[in-house]
């Protein structure tokens, strides 16, 4: 059987040489579950140096001869069923990202050992219990993310002096009861996420971390209640010399019992008092961790046509994670911002406009273009599809009955936007990886993305007719006022109402959640691939924002 006739995305690969494969969604899942797995052409391709094959459930197996593929810098398997990973893959030496997250996996391979210039590896929501004890072999990994598995202990030599360039440890979401007190070992450690475990102590060796810019514990029930409540609103230097004033009260205690310490009551009372000051200056901080999109090979890219140049050529975007929107009327409370923001900086959306979507339900890559209005269909909030003529159409009528009705010649919501596309021969849109319409700025978005209490991720754009630097300034005031908005829902929990006491078993609540928002980068790039612009760079998220603290 000449299986790339099955697959022409693997045939068209062969006949152009190309160094990228992506399969992934409905239809590569239907084709391996009749094909009984990946086609056998797929391990000729020997150009490749990006292949992903996610979000099918049907693939549970990785043929061996993934072993011909030398030249693959990047293997992204996420969102899979895959049971196993053969022991093979130590010959795909150049690899230097192996992302198999939310698989099936009890066991990773010694194999991944082998893998010298392997840098970012994701194991996150499979069942694994350990790690290969060979792992700290591997001298550029440089970031592991262990989150949402069954993890119950570390092998005995995980905290050896011969991981000393792992700088990121996210084990997250499992079941670890113990931080060992070699930990200090670590000694390039930066990031360290061991939230929502069921840690009752953290070892005071921590503050001997040199490098450790960024700890988590959130969702562990310690011990030390006042430790307790300052992981769920201190930053980590706060928390770190918490650990070293314990640790000195200790030394000043043996001195003391040994007739060497000295009682200066006053001394120590100021300091608390400097001590408790300090601490209240870091709970009214707003916290952004931006994430590098070289850190995320999954992340969403947006394609430029040269079609918008002429209509609405400006275009930025990101995706946010941690926005709380379940409790209360936090949903609410963003939507009034949103619309409030479009009344101000966006002039009424003259100057640019917002929309947001549930990164859930849209598939990537996305493509920013400019279609004639016919061609244009969508389905916008709140109404059922049309194309875009017919919505224009619609919006008309409505407005004009509104001035019938209200006997006035202003009009309000979307009927006072009609006039910015007036006389265009193309509207710009955003269409995702499977065509759907997901935006029709200035005018509205689909309601296919629509984002809800339950969204837990959302993808943020930013348009204008004015300039890019139009754009970066909107999306940095909006970002900035989503931090203020979960800082106020984190706050006020007496807002959740039944939303708390519905939450599954194990899920966060309002009385343990995080106000800190994560930006994940989102690169746009012209129809060539080169890159146009990159969200957030260092340069944004830089303004005079008070309390906000933007780590890198």
């Amino acid at each position: 059987m000449d299986d790339t006739k099955a697959w022409p995305e693997v045939e068209k690969a062969a006949a152009e040489k190309r160094r990228e494969l992506v399969l992934q969604g409905t239809s590569a899942n239907t084709k391996i579950s009749s094909y009984g797995g990946l086609p056998s052409a797929i391990y000729s391709l020997t150009l490749l140096n990006y292949l992903e094959v996610s979000q099918c459930p049907s693939l549970t197996e990785l043929h061996e001869d993934i072993q011909h593929l030398t030249n693959l810098q990047s293997l992204i398997l996420c969102r899979n069923n895959l049971a196993c990973i053969p022991n093979i893959i130590s010959s795909l030496k150049s690899l230097k990202v192996l992302d198999l997250s939310a698989n099936n996996l009890g066991l990773l391979p010694e194999g991944i050992t082998q893998l010298r210039e392997l840098t970012t590896l994701n194991v996150s929501c499979n069942h694994l219990e350990a790690l290969p004890d060979g792992l700290s072999q591997c001298p550029k990994l440089c970031s592991v993310n262990m989150s949402k598995n069954r993890i119950i202990g570390f092998p005995r030599d995980f905290y050896s002096e011969r991981l000393d360039l792992l700088s990121t440890l996210m084990a997250s979401d499992n079941a670890i009861v113990e931080l060992s007190t070699d930990i200090h070992k670590l000694s390039a450690l930066k990031v360290l996420d061991l939230s929502n475990n069921k840690l009752t102590d953290i070892p005071l060796s921590l503050s001997d971390c040199p490098k450790l810019k960024e700890i988590n514990f959130r969702g562990n029930k310690l011990n030390d209640k006042r430790l307790e409540k300052m992981v769920k609103g201190c930053q980590t230097k706060s928390i770190l010399d918490y650990l070293r004033g314990k640790v000195r009260q200790g030394e000043e205690k043996g001195d003391m019992e040994g007739g060497r310490g000295v009682n200066d009551r006053k001394r120590k009372q100021k300091k608390k008092k400097e001590e408790e000051r300090d601490e209240l200056e870091e709970i009214n901080k707003m916290v952004l961790r931006v994430l590098h999109v070289s850190d995320a090979p999954e992340a969403l890219t947006v394609r430029v046509s040269a079609e918008v140049k002429d209509v609405r050529p400006y275009l930025v975007c990101c995706v946010v994670r941690g926005m709380l929107l379940k409790p209360g009327n936090a949903l609410k409370r963003f939507l009034v911002a949103q619309t409030k923001l479009h009344e101000d900086i966006c002039g009424k959306r003259t100057i640019a406009t917002i929309a947001t979507h549930d990164v859930q339900l849209l598939k990537g890559p996305l493509v920013y273009d400019a279609k004639p209005p016919t061609q244009l269909k969508i389905t916008p909030l709140g109404r059922k599809e049309m194309t875009a003529v017919e919505l224009m159409r619609h919006l008309q009528l409505e407005a004009d009955e509104l001035r019938k009705q209200k006997k006035r010649q202003n009009v309000t919501g979307l009927h006072k936007y009609l006039d910015l596309l007036q006389g265009k021969a193309l509207y710009p849109c955003i269409v995702d990886a499977e065509g759907h319409l997901i935006s029709f700025p200035p005018i509205t978005n689909s309601e296919k993305t629509k984002i809800q209490k339950t969204t837990k991720e959302l993808f943020l754009e930013v348009t204008s007719a004015n300039s890019l630097q139009t754009c970066k300034e909107v999306m940095d005031t909006l970002i900035a006022k989503m931090a203020e908005l979960n800082k106020f829902t984190v706050e006020h929990q007496e807002e959740v109402g039944s939303d708390e006491e519905d939450a599954p078993s194990g899920q966060q609540t309002s009385t343990d959640a995080c106000s800190d928002l994560t930006i994940q980068q989102v690169r746009t790039v012209d129809q060539d691939g080169n890159l146009k612009v990159v969200y957030p760079s260092k340069t944004d998220l830089s303004g005079d924002i008070p309390n906000l603290t933007v780590i890198w």
